[in-house]
């Protein structure tokens, strides 16, 4: 599914900062992986190469069997639209549309009817337990509710794969177990998961753990307990 084989990104500038020095990295369909560093290691310019979001310089990055480099932006808005879903921790939604216009708005884009649009978002505000909050605005909902709108909207395009950045960043403990646990029934609904995250509470819920500082992958780590529940609190919510 993903591919990187000696990626490299160097930012210009007065003072050059090389931040990937030779990425080398798989990640097969289905499973759900965890990008995990400091500040700085170079996890969120990872995050953004592989969501087609940043270029590389050096190296080379398949995804799906397709070499992505160098694309013109129409291109890489469609794979975007089409492969990847994504998921920031500060949510990204569009404050003046309520839960159900935000879902939907990936579908606008798509040419997609302003009904048959509205009726899908609906749906998937179902799944992840929010339909009846469809009609509120987000500074009406609370953190883990703006969260799950945010995942509902990165699922409405039935993407390929979930990019998720710090997605427990802004919440609590308990409601980043229940967004965790959210984002576990995707996995096991056979979505592809790429998580980063500078929690270790969170980096062990999933299958494999690629640990990165300073640029470069220090080892991956198979997570022998990804049902253990993050925070150590001891219970896994349902």
């Amino acid at each position: 599914m993903i591919k990187l084989s000696g990626i490299h990104k160097t930012y210009q500038g007065v003072q050059p900062l090389h931040v990937l020095k030779g990425i080398d990295l798989h990640i097969s369909k289905g499973e759900f992986v965890a990008i995990m560093g400091a500040s700085g290691s170079g996890k969120s310019t990872l995050l953004n190469i592989l969501g087609i979001l940043d270029d590389y310089d050096e190296g080379e990055y398949l995804l799906d069997n397709t070499p992505i480099r160098h694309l013109k932006e129409r291109v890489a808005a469609h794979y975007r639209n089409r492969m990847i879903g994504f998921i920031f921790q500060s949510f990204n939604l569009i404050p003046f549309k309520d839960a159900m216009e935000n879902v939907a708005l990936p579908l606008f884009y798509q040419g997609v009817s302003r009904r048959k649009r509205n009726e899908l978002a609906m749906q998937y505000l179902e799944k992840v337990g929010l339909r009846d909050w469809a009609h509120h605005y987000p500074n009406e909902l609370s953190g883990g509710q703006k969260q799950r709108v945010a995942i509902a909207r990165a699922l409405i395009t039935q993407p390929r794969i979930i990019l998720a950045d710090e997605p427990t960043g802004a919440l609590d403990s308990r409601t980043s177990v229940e967004v965790m646990n959210l984002l576990k029934t995707l996995h096991q609904q056979g979505m592809t998961i790429v998580v980063v995250t500078h929690e270790s509470g969170v980096a062990y819920q999933t299958q494999k753990i690629v640990h990165i500082k300073d640029g470069i992958i220090e080892r991956i780590e198979d997570n022998v307990d990804p049902t253990a529940s993050p925070f150590g609190n001891g219970t896994i919510m349902k």
